[in-house]
């Protein structure tokens, strides 16, 4: 980054956030309100989001959820397909692409995604910012309250605030809930609030972590505590897209002066320095010097994080568009032309250089290639029963009254599907009996662990060693389904 931007008007470098005092204490934002074509952009997106929020948990398939992530019962359905422990390599993958392809979009998009999908920004911006505005006015008028004696006004403000704050807070803490153990068991909750008290205990205290992260933290949460802001200062290069200043237009920056602070040579001037020539005294407004950056802060007032994006990238910045707007709206005012603040790259404002498909990018691509390629394999050949055969512990063989060996077997099933599957076993490369324990009732119910235990017993004359290979095939419906693999212990090789 350029040393020129970063630092300020004594020559020495920013070392510290807006958000906290010299003093160390809190200081609190107040930013004016955006406007623009960004901002209305961005509030539809919120709405489309918003709405895709409080609405998923009621949309199901096969009666079930389209989404859950019960972490408790570690059963994870995405997009109707259920997940289970067992499908752990399959969410491991998932998790490293996704991983991939946050690093791709950083390198060429920056921080875009803090701005526009971030739930923190959303709720923050969208939600609680916009219902701060209503109550408490503009940044001028916040100000104005924060200052006054704690009095009928500013007590009653405060109350109605906090009493709001806390009830929105409650509902997403709500809805949270409803996308860890489903909406249907969250109702059953509400119903019996009284029978489920720690899950209620649990809920209030992430309605209070909300709360508070709303009404105090804030934007401290994106600067403080969201790796993805270190995330974006190794990422980032000259060829990445960002909210940027073009400071090689806006340099050097100065106050509009007005005609009265001109030197007029016009003869219609009297001695009072007014001047009877509007033409030439409207002439004579223009911003010095001859940047296009009159130095109005609008920028500044209207960020949520309190930077001054003129001094380059920095680590608070969210990429929200607000002071695109709001330069924009200057510049238009002032008949200059728009872009002042913009999407850009460093190399694209110095150089001219439009966005280039560079080595590391490629590299990132492909690597997102294969790793997309191998997940979407995993789940195209992930099966609906998941098995796993181990001998009992413990035990070798045993030899029967009627000279047969018998292993004991445990069997563990996973139904991943939303449909009870009946199932038989049957070995396949070799001759002998599977005997079950207990019920022989072979169907795994929909969405649903099973156990099983069953001998499998094998003539002398089919031992040919001591460790011998099985095949078993599972059928369901007639169709086989699944060929598992087990190991048979028997006695000494037999001739």
């Amino acid at each position: 980054m350029d040393e020129t931007i970063v630092q300020d008007k004594k020559g020495s470098f920013r070392d510290s956030v807006a958000t906290i005092t010299k003093e160390g204490s809190r200081n609190f934002i107040n930013p004016k309100k955006p406007k623009g074509r960004l901002y209305n952009l961005r509030t539809w997106f919120s709405i489309f989001y918003l709405v895709v929020f409080f609405t998923l948990p009621f949309i199901k398939v096969y009666g079930e959820p389209l989404f859950m992530l019960n972490v408790l019962d570690r059963k994870f359905i995405i997009f109707g397909m259920v997940f289970w422990p067992q499908d752990f390599f399959i969410f491991g993958i998932a998790m490293l692409t996704f991983v991939v392809f946050v690093v791709l979009f950083t390198v060429v998009f920056g921080r875009i995604f803090c701005g526009w999908a971030c739930p923190q920004t959303i709720f923050m911006e969208m939600v609680f910012r916009k219902i701060e505005y209503w109550i408490d006015g503009d940044a001028a008028q916040q100000k104005q309250l924060r200052a006054m004696p704690w009095a009928g006004k500013k007590i009653w403000k405060r109350v109605f605030k906090f009493i709001v704050f806390f009830v929105i807070s409650f509902i997403i803490a709500n809805f949270f809930l409803a996308y860890l153990i489903s909406m249907d068991q969250l109702l059953g909750y509400v119903q019996n609030p009284g029978g489920h008290i720690g899950t209620l205990i649990a809920l209030l205290i992430f309605t209070t972590v909300f709360f508070f992260v709303y009404w105090w933290f804030r934007e401290q949460a994106c600067i403080v505590v969201c790796p993805y802001g270190r995330l974006q200062g190794v990422l980032l290069d000259k060829n990445s897209i960002v909210v940027a200043y073009d400071r090689l237009r806006g340099e050097p920056r100065g106050k509009l002066k007005k005609a009265a602070d001109h030197d007029c040579k016009c003869v219609d001037c009297k001695e009072d320095g007014a001047c009877k020539n509007i033409a030439a005294k409207f002439e004579a407004i223009k911003p010095l010097p001859q940047g296009d950056c009159i130095d109005c802060v609008a920028c500044v007032r209207v960020c949520p994080t309190g930077i001054d994006i003129r001094n380059g990238t920095q680590l608070e910045c969210v990429n929200c568009t607000a002071c695109i707007d709001a330069c924009d709206a200057i510049m238009t005012s002032i008949d200059k032309p728009k872009g002042l603040i913009r999407y850009a790259s460093e190399n694209s404002i110095t150089k001219g250089v439009k966005l280039k498909f560079t080595a590391m990018i490629k590299a990132y691509t492909a690597v997102l290639s294969l790793l997309l390629s191998l997940l979407i394999f995993l789940l195209v050949s992930r099966t609906d029963l998941d098995a796993r055969l181990m001998r009992t512990a413990g035990m070798t063989y045993t030899t029967l009254p009627d000279g047969r060996i018998s292993n004991l077997y445990n069997l563990k099933l996973a139904n991943k599907t939303h449909e009870d599957i009946p199932f038989t076993l049957k070995l396949e490369n070799i001759n002998g009996e599977i005997e079950y324990v207990g019920s022989s009732e072979m169907v795994v119910k929909k969405e649903d662990y099973s156990h099983l235990q069953f001998f499998i017993k094998l003539n002398k004359s089919e031992i040919k060693s001591w460790k011998t290979e099985l095949q078993i095939g599972m059928y369901a419906n007639g169709e086989k389904i699944k060929t598992i693999m087990a190991k048979f212990i028997g006695p000494e090789i037999y001739n």
